[in-house]
């Protein structure tokens, strides 16, 4: 992550402002450095309203956490549907900039619950109990992943775009959740809708799960 402070505009502000429960507009104005300044104080840091380094380092150790202790649905869990965010390949998108196409369709958040990264980051989405907004008439008793990608550069066709970091990052997460809920089939979004998504055939990878 880079060093970002007032006056600093992009996905890492959007990134922070998503971690933060602050509006993700990508702009760091004075609200946001007053929420940085405030977490920074919270956790023994120089309160500089600078996010640099270290304020990443626990803003990112905390994500991690979230995320490795994967927490039970309260909902009865039969499939976990895996789909693409059908961007480029090579650029960065991030569960803020998700959430503001979903919630422009009418969603009332982020139709995906768990979202992985072009650098294999997994980042929470929508809220596990909830159900999803991502696979029409499989929405309540499944879960949703998606990763970055699923479009050739410079082009409107389907490719598995998937980093190295990637592909371990889902499989890691799919073995997780396969822990929670070991009879949940596993599937790609296009099993179930005349789409492309998630541009890789995920019961020949899975096979084994």
């Amino acid at each position: 992550m880079n060093t970002i402070r007032k006056g600093s505009r992009g996905n890492d502000v959007k990134h922070l402002q998503t971690y933060l429960h602050l509006m993700a507009d990508g702009i760091f104005g004075p609200l946001t450095e007053e929420a940085v300044k405030e977490f920074q104080k919270n956790h023994g840091l120089v309160a500089d309203g600078i996010v640099g380094a270290k304020t990443w380092a626990i803003i990112e150790a905390d994500e991690a956490k979230r995320v490795a202790s994967i927490v039970k649905s309260k909902r009865n869990i039969k499939e976990i549907i895996i789909h693409c965010s059908d961007t480029p390949e090579g650029k960065d998108f991030t569960v803020a900039d998700i959430r503001a196409w979903h919630k422009a369709r009418n969603f009332s958040d982020i139709g995906y619950h768990y979202v992985i990264y072009r650098d294999g980051s997994v980042h929470l989405g929508r809220d596990i109990n909830i159900a999803g907004a991502h696979c029409t008439n499989h929405n309540t008793i499944s879960i949703g992943i998606c990763y970055i990608g699923g479009r050739e550069a410079g082009s409107t066709r389907p490719k598995d775009t998937r980093t190295n970091a990637q592909k371990k990052a889902l499989l890691k997460l799919l073995k997780d959740l396969k822990k929670l809920y070991p009879n949940a089939t596993i599937h790609g979004h296009k099993e179930f809708a005349n789409k492309a998504c998630p541009c890789f055939e995920v019961k020949t990878e899975y096979s084994t799960l």
